[in-house]
């Protein structure tokens, strides 16, 4: 049964009384007792594995501009509509700008660096300490935190907001929080959260704890905030409401005074008066609403419209932009086809290579994407944690326990995409996998794929939850077609696709692969065998291999990042060579089209485009967009 999770504020005297206890029980039972809990040792910045970029006196990030104009404004897209402006609650629609990391709203704990993998530095704390083990996370909170009615932000609104997140938040909130035990306040700055030491290590943790937006408890005293609302609550943050028209359009201001202006955290961002998100439900509408100047920024969705569709004159006069933006962050793979490994005959690996042959990334990238993916040949793609090569000292340590359990190429080859032209079929590839085929008891007969005992016919049951993801497939069906296996393939209503993918209902699917710069605990959920069995799992493979689950221990208790590297691509290729899905491809950037109205820091690698908070209004590339739309009106 799940430990319930306290929320304490204590003066000095009960601290000594009451938490040196639970504290030194922690140290204990952690080792750690170098470590003095009720001194903690702040820094002023938590990484991964990593040491932080920035030192203790940094003045800005270096993709922020200090001396940014402060003015104009910048107007984004929507899709759907919203409803609510209560960012913890499941119900609702929630409006942008409210969300519970990373919103306009409010401040976090903590701030993520884009610069870098996994840094975060104080936003709200001026300060924190981590321990050794993740038993504890200590913040020091700054002075002079304030909220938009001038109240103080103070350990009391933290210790409000992380139990109304613990008893009203989201699932996905929920589950974020779940490892933690205790919440404790130490006199008006220092709050410490305990994390339950009977659940596993999870290292992201801290950042989790820090990026969650800070809620006011004075203004909710009288609000029943297990609720949907329609009236924007009290924020803190660098923006507040203005004005909107639920469900279409909302309006932002900038807040003049805004207590944080000056952290090296925001200096030189959020400097647009006006932060607007128009909403719209049909994606073709919104571009062509972008095009007239409806809108100023966004990121092309469509593979076909990104090729096809930018070449009207305000682009051919330079003052509508279309750039790809290559970005430091995990890309993964693009929505792969992964398999049912419960269903007969993807159990073995003969078949599921013999699949891999038939599919043809090459023509499915010129046909159906306009040439604009990469080859996915990693869970990791656009990462240090890729495999690459053959592998290294590091990566054998943790795979030759494991030799005679794992394919033979793990050791001799670098994974690639299997030959193709991409024009016309692969006879070599279609050979390959007949022989595979009649290797693992399944031969041709009068045209139809059986099993040469049973005389059982080969069907295959592929869902998606788009056309796009079918269609994605269409060198696959073909080449089915073609060896005699029946196939099914359908593109079914999300909650219905979501049902049959939980309930294991489909021989072949779709997932999106992105993972985080701190994967351990995601690639348990996705790969691990525990997952396979657990409802609301995402293992919808039905995975269950030691090898595997030694591998994802491997990265979530890794000290270092080399460590973390060679378990992430170890376990890259022991799922790629053991053909557990078909990779298809993976992003090469952003997509970015927009108005350009803007200043930026200019050739930045950053793990987003951060066009709301980073970029700033440039008064003559307005007026040149003015006039050069004046003349083509004309």
């Amino acid at each position: 049964m799940e430990k319930p999770l306290t929320f304490r504020s204590l003066n000095l005297m009960a601290c000594v009384t009451t938490c040196l206890p639970i504290f030194l029980l922690y140290v204990q039972q952690s080792k750690a007792a170098d470590t003095p809990c009720l001194q903690p040792k702040y820094q002023h910045a938590a990484a991964s594995l990593l040491s932080p970029k920035y030192e203790k006196q940094f003045r800005h990030f270096h993709y922020a501009n200090p001396q940014a104009p402060k003015g104009g404004s910048m107007r984004v897209p929507q899709l759907g509509t919203f409803d609510n402006y209560n960012s913890i609650v499941e119900k609702g629609r929630l409006a942008a700008g409210y969300e519970v990391t990373g919103g306009l709203i409010y401040d976090a704990l903590l701030e993520k660096a884009l610069d870098e993998p996994v840094s975060y530095y104080g936003r709200l704390a001026e300060g924190v300490a981590i321990a050794p083990n993740y038993e504890w996370i200590a913040f020091k909170l700054r002075s002079g935190a304030t909220w938009h009615d001038g109240r103080p932000i103070t350990v009391a609104d933290v210790l409000f907001t992380f139990k109304m997140l613990k008893e009203y938040g989201s699932v996905a909130i929920k589950t974020a929080l779940a490892d933690l035990q205790d919440v404790l306040a130490f006199g008006d700055s220092e709050i410490c959260f305990v994390r339950d030491i009977a659940a596993e290590l999870n290292p992201s943790l801290p950042f989790i704890v820090g990026e969650f937006s800070i809620l006011p408890e004075h203004y909710w005293l009288d609000k029943d905030i297990s609720k949907t609302s329609i009236y924007p609550p009290l924020g803190s943050g660098p923006y507040r409401f203005l004005e909107a028209n639920l469900g279409r359009k909302l309006r932002y201001e900038r807040v003049a005074d805004y207590w944080g202006a000056n952290l090296p955290v925001n200096k030189g961002r959020y400097n647009f008066d006006y932060v607007e998100f128009d909403y719209f439900k049909d994606e073709t509408v919104m571009a062509e609403a972008h095009r007239s100047g409806e809108f100023d920024v966004r990121e092309e969705g469509v593979s076909k419209a990104w090729a096809k569709q930018y070449d009207f004159p305000a682009v051919q006069v330079g003052i509508f932009k279309k750039e790809l933006r290559p970005l430091a962050r995990v890309e993964g793979l693009w929505w792969p086809i992964f398999w049912n490994l419960e269903h007969p005959p993807l159990d073995d690996i003969r078949i599921r290579e013999a699949l891999w042959l038939l599919f043809d990334f090459e023509w499915t990238n010129r046909v159906v994407f306009h040439s604009f993916y990469e080859p996915g040949v990693s869970i990791f793609q656009n990462s240090p944690m890729a495999h690459r090569g053959l592998p290294s000292e590091k990566e054998l340590a943790l795979l030759n326990p494991w030799r005679g359990q794992i394919p033979p190429r793990v050791f001799s080859e670098e994974f690639r995409h299997p030959p193709n032209s991409g024009f016309g079929t692969n006879r070599e590839n279609l050979r390959r996998a007949i022989d595979l085929f009649d290797q693992a008891g399944w031969g041709i007969f009068d045209g139809i794929m059986r099993n040469k005992k049973s005389g059982e016919t080969f069907k295959l049951d592929i869902i998606g939850a788009s056309y796009y993801s079918i269609r994605q497939s269409t060198s696959l069906l073909q080449n089915l077609e073609a060896v005699g296996i029946e196939v099914n393939a359908s593109a079914l209503e999300v909650s219905n696709w979501l049902h049959r993918t939980r309930t294991g209902k489909f021989d072949g699917n779709n997932l999106r692969l992105e993972p985080t710069y701190t994967p351990g605990l995601q690639l348990r959920n996705w790969f691990g065998s525990a997952a396979a069995d657990a409802d609301y799992g995402q293992n919808w493979l039905r995975l269950r291999s030691p090898v595997i689950d030694s591998l994802i221990n491997s990265a979530i208790t890794a000290k270092s990042a080399s460590d973390l590297y060679a378990a992430t691509r170890a376990l890259d290729r022991i799922i790629m060579w053991n053909f557990y899905l078909i990779p298809l491809g993976s992003q090469p950037g952003f997509r970015l089209v927009y108005w350009d109205k803007f200043g930026e820091v200019p050739d930045q690698h950053l793990s987003r485009v951060p066009f709301i908070d980073a970029w700033w209004w440039d008064e003559s590339k307005a007026e040149r967009v003015a006039r050069e739309l004046a003349t083509l009106t004309d």
